[in-house]
């Protein structure tokens, strides 16, 4: 990603100022989930490094007098959260680090996870409650593409072009990186598994999986074109994932 050393992990690349995982926890926090496990990986020492020096009066409102001697803040975040960190192994694939998480969960009837590289204003909670009134053991959000690409048809011999459509015109669908699990999960896990490789095609022969459609807003931030397309939202002010900005009611 421009601008971007290859020692940042995409966690901390920043969208108006503040990484993508922080935009992200926010989300989570907006919906009263404030209790996290960061499964650590490359460069765990920088997102280490990133909470134990966050200062909230860099990201929140807040009154000073007396120069530095009284700071109240008017708002917080970081300091109203619980953090586990706890490292997955720089090579591990997605499910052998939520298997190695299984531990700080134990208690938890369902969870949530998420990939850390993409945004939406989802109404989290419907798809909390759509797969608690299930039998399924795992939803992942079901969302179009953000692709500006066309679909190219062709006949087999001679390449002769039959089809031609634009992406967003297509019913295809990608797994959206946001995750609701039941605990039985983790008897879908073996050791040094993909999470949607193996395990899912278990559930999948099982019916045990959902795919929560939404059409909402949603997008991925794997490349510097995506990531300018977030701070350009921001620049507009009110970007849509920021459903902590809400006035309240």
């Amino acid at each position: 990603m421009r601008d971007y050393a290859d020692n940042v992990p995409k966690p901390l690349v920043t969208i108006g100022g503040r990484p993508i995982l922080w935009h992200l926890m926010k989300y989570y926090a907006h919906w009263g989930h404030r209790d996290f496990i960061l499964c650590l990986g490359h460069r765990s020492d920088s997102i280490k490094e990133y909470f134990l020096n966050y200062n909230e009066a860099l990201t929140n409102d807040f009154v000073l007098e007396r120069g530095e001697r009284r700071l109240d803040l008017l708002q917080m975040d970081v300091s109203t959260w619980t953090i586990t960190f706890v490292e997955t192994g720089v090579e591990s694939p997605i499910g052998e680090r939520l298997r190695q998480v299984q531990p700080y969960l134990a208690g938890e009837e369902m969870f949530l996870a998420n990939y850390t590289d993409g945004l939406t204003n989802l109404n989290l909670p419907t798809m909390v409650d759509r797969l608690e009134k299930s039998g399924a053991i795992a939803s992942f959000l079901s969302v179009r593409p953000n692709l500006s690409y066309h679909f190219v048809t062709s006949t087999a011999e001679g390449g002769v072009v039959t089809g031609l459509e634009d992406v967003e015109t297509q019913d295809l669908r990608v797994n959206g990186g946001f995750f609701v699990f039941r605990s039985a999960i983790f008897d879908h896990l073996k050791q040094g598994e993909d999470l949607v490789v193996e395990p899912f095609q278990r559930l999948i022969a099982k019916r045990a999986l959902l795919a929560h459609r939404y059409d909402g807003f949603w997008t991925a931030m794997d490349t510097f074109k995506d990531r300018q397309r977030l701070e350009d939202l921001i620049s507009k002010g009110d970007p849509p994932w920021a459903l902590w900005n809400a006035p309240k009611r």
